[in-house]
């Protein structure tokens, strides 16, 4: 079951009873409002629920902008603009009050989830891409290494060396093994070449060099040893 709840905001319930079929069909959780009152309160009760929000613009009681710019003051929330309205002045002054995106009526309810579901893809947390091993921390994406919370300098080759290192931790690794998986190529050079990277780490990591233990006749292998 999908855990993404998104609240329908309309006067009309004949429209939010055919957004909500669709947006149902894909497994996402529905809240439905007749107005704009009605939206704030939901919103106020379900603020850590709500994915996102689709809003109609002319609503009685309180109409779509307003909703907006009170949701604005206090959340991110991905917001969809619904509106009979197709002026491009509108439509500015919607993106400029922070919506993520303008869909006028009518509209195709495929078209609408297509762009739904594309704005959760674009708005969900990305999957971190760091991962820690008894204080190192390295980054995937910044392509960074920390040892205990400060960052260390390491050359590319390095990195890369480290990393696959610590990818295979307690795994004993052959030079050879480390030669084509680091370096991408039989290198034909003297594999002495790793001793002198592996060296350089050792050192850059200070205390924590230990963690990259010689196997002798084979390789290196990684291991976290407590104090």
């Amino acid at each position: 079951m999908n855990d993404i709840t998104i609240l329908v905001v309309d006067d009309e319930s004949r429209m939010r009873k055919l957004v909500k079929d669709f947006l149902m069909q894909k497994q996402y959780k529905v809240l439905e409002a007749a107005n704009g009152e009605e939206a704030l309160t939901i919103f106020e009760e379900e603020q850590n629920k709500i994915n996102l929000i689709l809003l109609d613009v002319m609503m009685p009681k309180l109409d779509g902008w307003s909703v907006l710019r009170q949701i604005r003051q206090k959340s991110n929330v991905p917001i969809i603009m619904l509106t009979a309205r197709g002026e491009e002045q509108d439509e500015l002054f919607g993106f400029e009050l922070g919506v993520d995106e303008y869909i006028a009526k009518p509209f195709s309810p495929k078209i609408l989830v297509a762009r739904v579901e594309a704005i959760l893809n674009r708005t969900k947390p990305k999957e971190s891409n760091k991962k820690e091993y008894g204080g190192i921390v390295i980054d995937e994406d910044g392509r960074t290494v920390k040892n205990d919370g400060k960052e260390i300098e390491l050359s590319l080759r390095e990195y890369e060396l480290l990393k696959y290192l610590i990818e295979n931790h307690g795994i004993a690794l052959s030079r050879d093994k480390i030669l084509n998986n680091v370096w991408n190529y039989d290198y034909y050079g003297d594999s002495r070449t790793i001793d002198s990277h592996i060296k350089k780490i050792r050192h850059k990591l200070g205390k924590k060099g230990r963690y990259i233990e010689t196997i002798r006749g084979i390789g290196y292998k990684f291991e976290v040893k407590e104090h």
